[in-house]
């Protein structure tokens, strides 16, 4: 149990962190950068009635 403890878990845990990391940091080189928010239509809002 401590092989996995040591090793596979931590491991996973790096690779976990890795691909978030790759996956924000791709934002820079998208062509709109994703800074602009998100537009809104009349379809997507949601009435309380």
């Amino acid at each position: 149990m401590s092989f996995v403890r040591q090793s596979i878990l931590v491991s996973l845990i790096v690779i976990v962190f890795l691909v978030a990391l790759v996956a924000t940091s791709a934002r820079l080189f998208l062509p709109d950068g994703l800074s602009a928010p998100a537009p809104v239509t009349e379809s997507s809002i949601v009435q309380g009635e």
